[in-house]
């Protein structure tokens, strides 16, 4: 394995900047933007987060011997300039954070390898990790790690690229329209993947055609050989296909798709179904349920196979797929109900899937859906608030268990299906477990859904918990 060092040169050829202070000979054995873990060898880049601005910290960590900085230079004052360590590199550029993602770019490009990006409304992470695993089969693969899909985290993942690998698998995440171009701008994927387009992030794009737009732009930097993986039952990535002026790619289970899904079945806690390719045919069962698993798994199919994957290869990849915490991860109460734990995020598409899931699990036994808030949804969070309220009770949810801002409206859709009135319990996070553990008994479900800022982890922890069973 190489790790390729950096240099002023190259730092300076990537960003565009100008060295103000330092010797020009420095070399780097990687890039920080974390102040508190940051090595002496490595370079940091100063960015302003959403909580920390790291100009803050350049004399720190000046102190502590890091011996390259990049600084806007707007903001390269006498104070910081002053307290500078002598000797350290000092590069100015306009914009940190543009730089940071140019230096993801130029890093990228010494390693000329097939690029899969993945972005989507729902599904992105669960089809990023199955991906991955598909083409772990034939090649040492990177992938995003975690929720790190943004203007900060998708270069600091690049970054790990050394001469071990072999191909990367990148989640594209975005809140607000151009965000997506500039991360496929940096990363210029050889294989775009689009799972779907729902309402998500409307507080930032305002309707679902501008949200359908935000993720398109993926398709315009796409390499020229590029090829775009799109959800063939989704009717607005069907628009994006048509508009499209790259080679696409459908997969789903209307009969023209070109990487098809039949004879879907649920099993116990998997899934299972017949995957289509256009030489070879296989089953396929996936180690967690809800049908919705089998789109994730279409997309990874899709992929492999245009990787030169055979199917039993790209089987043994989903195969391995097991679910992440906090997205459709079942876990078994110490009372004997079963948790599924769909807290880490929330929109309207996936807490439909959620809601679907558990009514198609359940059986015959009793079926709670725990909601938080659903944010980012702007002026029309309490209508799809009440619209989500509705589908729960037409998909037969025995129960609802209800808090944050919008239960009243959640609350509203419910019972205009007519649901009970004491069948609709709204409070606090230790209520609604209490409420939970005398309702629930043996075999059982419940799934617990919010955005992430509702912290649902929470109750699922609570549900676990040693005492839960005395609440």
């Amino acid at each position: 394995m190489i790790t390729k060092l950096w240099t002023i040169e190259q730092i300076l050829n990537a960003t565009g900047g100008e060295l103000a202070a330092g010797p020009a000979g420095a070399e780097f054995a990687g890039i920080s933007i974390d102040s508190r873990q940051i090595s002496g060898n490595e370079l940091f880049v100063a960015v302003k987060g959403a909580t920390h601005d790291g100009h803050a910290f350049v004399p720190e960590i000046s102190d502590k011997g890091v011996r390259g900085i990049v600084i806007n230079r707007h903001q390269f004052s006498k104070m910081i300039r002053d307290r500078i360590s002598p000797g350290v590199s000092c590069v100015l550029v306009d914009d940190t954070t543009k730089a940071l993602g140019d230096l993801a770019a130029f890093h990228l490009r010494r390693f000329p390898i097939p690029m899969v990006c993945v972005t989507g409304s729902n599904g992105k992470t669960t089809t990023k990790e199955m991906t991955a695993l598909v083409l772990g089969e034939k090649f040492n693969t990177l992938k995003t790690a975690g929720n790190l899909n943004n203007e900060f985290g998708v270069p600091l993942t690049l970054f790990c690229l050394n001469s071990s690998h072999e191909a990367a698998v990148i989640e594209l995440g975005m809140n607000h329209p151009g965000e997506i171009r500039r991360l496929s701008e940096i990363c210029r994927p050889d294989i775009g993947v689009i799972t779907n387009v729902g309402p998500a992030h409307l507080e930032g794009l305002g309707s679902v055609n501008a949200v359908m737009a935000a993720k398109g732009e993926m398709i315009e930097n796409l390499k020229t050989d590029g090829i775009i993986i799109l959800n063939g039952d989704d009717d607005h990535c069907r628009q994006l296909g048509k508009a499209s002026l790259r080679k696409v790619i459908f997969y789903g289970q209307s009969a023209d798709a070109d990487v098809r899904a039949t004879e879907i079945a649920d099993i116990e806690n998997t899934t299972t179904f017949a995957l289509r390719l256009p030489e070879e045919n296989c089953v396929i069962t996936i180690s967690a349920p809800g049908r919705f698993m089998v789109s994730n798994a279409l997309a990874a199919a899709a992929v492999g196979h245009l990787n030169g994957l055979n199917a039993r290869q790209i089987k043994s990849g989903i195969e391995k797929f097991r679910p992440v915490s906090g997205r459709m991860d079942i876990k078994k109460s110490r009372k004997g109900f079963f948790i599924i734990d769909d807290s880490y995020n929330a929109n309207p598409g996936s807490m439909k899937a959620a809601i679907t899931t558990l009514a198609s699990v359940k059986g015959n036994q009793k079926g709670a859906l725990v909601a938080g808030d659903m944010l980012e949804l702007g002026g029309q969070a309490e209508l799809l608030h009440e619209q989500i309220g509705a589908f729960a009770a037409r998909s037969g949810v025995n129960r609802l268990f209800l808090t944050g801002k919008y239960a009243a409206s959640f609350k509203k859709g419910a019972q205009q299906q007519g649901m009970a009135e004491e069948d609709i319990i709204i409070g606090d996070k230790f209520e609604l477990v209490k409420s939970l553990v005398q309702y629930l008994g043996p075999e059982d479900w419940v799934v617990v859904k919010g955005s992430r800022s509702a912290k649902m982890d929470e109750i699922v922890a609570q549900l676990e918990a040693k005492d839960a069973s005395a609440a």
